[in-house]
């Protein structure tokens, strides 16, 4: 399959024929197997504090012929506060799980394991998959970019050397991309309490720049929202596929796709 090679000015110059990598079978579940497995290895371990629940003074009063023993009081033999503690409190069950301000019973533990493994085929199986599903248009569409030409995008390895944010948006926009510049740049408010934990806003993932060497694209790209820019040697199904969602909307520049062919 031959696609165009754009120039800086978005017109096609010449064409070039993509590498057998683009022509593979999109496995969906291989693709979201291998970023799941991927995103755990960023999981940090957690857990709670092993006193908590347990800086008490309340102590066991189930003990037969015992001063302070609960035997016989219809009570459940648990530990308990009591001495000088208030009236609201003599006596108050402690410590246990199903007591007020109690330990809990299963809490999380820093020792479990996060991490989950996938093969090493397997991996590059989904890797091959998801740059299969770049290079279909009714992917790309399905995933929400809003493109109407040809996938993949390929460009003339001039592009790596602009290094202005206005110069690559100028080119994205005379390749046809006004639209999908206008729904990468929307913000919205999420939905839910994880507008108080640091993650008030939402903004849609853009273009994928595939490069073979930073000229200045690399500063140049940062500042346009929900772009990435990743050298052909370094790509992996994350960059392809986030949210394990394949089909992103992606820019070769002439050079990557040569050594991807490799």
């Amino acid at each position: 399959m031959k696609v165009d090679v754009f120039d800086l000015e978005g017109k096609p110059k010449d064409k070039i024929e993509l590498p057998k990598v683009f022509s593979e079978q999109i496995r969906e579940d291989l693709i979201r197997r291998a970023v799941v497995a991927t995103m755990s290895k960023k999981r940090q371990p957690y857990g709670t504090d092993t006193e908590a629940g347990q800086r008490s003074s309340a102590h066991y009063h189930g003990y037969r012929r015992h001063r302070y023993a609960m035997m016989g009081k219809e009570m459940a033999r648990m530990p308990r506060i009591h001495g000088k503690a208030p009236p609201y409190l003599y006596f108050g069950a402690r410590n246990v799980p199903q007591a007020t301000k109690g330990r809990e019973a299963h809490p999380p533990k820093v020792e479990k394991v996060w991490e989950l493994k996938i093969n090493r085929k397997e991996r590059i199986k989904a890797i091959h998959s998801a740059l299969a599903a770049v290079a279909s248009k009714s992917t790309v569409q399905k995933r929400g970019h809003r493109f109407d030409g040809e996938v993949p995008i390929v460009v003339e390895d001039k592009f790596q050397e602009l290094k202005k944010t206005k110069d690559v948006i100028e080119f994205l926009k005379k390749i046809g991309l006004q639209k999908e510049l206008q729904r990468i740049s929307e913000k919205k408010i999420r939905s839910g309490i994880g507008k108080l934990r640091g993650r008030k806003y939402k903004r849609k993932v853009g273009p994928l720049f595939v490069i073979t060497e930073d000229k200045g694209i690399l500063k140049a790209a940062k500042n346009i929202s929900g772009t990435d820019v990743v050298e052909a040697k370094k790509i992996g199904v994350v960059h392809l596929a986030p949210g394990t969602h394949a089909g992103r909307l992606t820019i070769f520049t002439e050079s990557a796709i040569k050594r991807l062919g490799e």
